[in-house]
């Protein structure tokens, strides 16, 4: 069983950054895809961006060249960059881990999450 853990959210001003962490335990984190989605209300899961077991990454589209995914297999941990904040990337945002190998941008790929933490951007 694996437990995923977010941290790192809070309020920033349009245009400023946060780095968000997913700390987890369990299983190695090398063994895992891990992906970051981010759900505003009223709204379903949205995909932002996914790293594999192998190291492949991959960006949705409203977020390339502002967000960057990495992973430290050794502290077990995978972090979210975010950079050029804008209103609209306020949501809850969730880190996932799942068995499938290649870069999935489905919920369901995922059998993991973490209870998500706040990232609130103002103008």
């Amino acid at each position: 069983q694996v437990q995923l853990v977010e941290s790192g959210g809070g309020l920033v001003q349009a245009g400023g950054s946060l780095s968000l962490s997913c700390a987890t335990s369990g299983r190695a984190l090398s063994t895992y895809t891990m992906a970051w989605f981010r759900q505003a209300p009223g709204k379903e899961h949205e995909f932002l961006s996914v790293v594999t077991n192998g190291g492949t990454t991959y960006y949705t589209d409203s977020v390339k060249g502002r967000f960057t995914v990495a992973r430290d297999n050794a502290k077990n941990t995978m972090y979210l960059q975010m950079n050029n904040l804008k209103p609209e990337d306020t949501a809850v945002y969730y880190c996932a881990a799942g068995t499938v190998s290649v870069p999935s941008t489905v919920s369901w790929n995922y059998q993991y999450w973490g209870q998500g933490t706040q990232v609130t951007v103002s103008s």
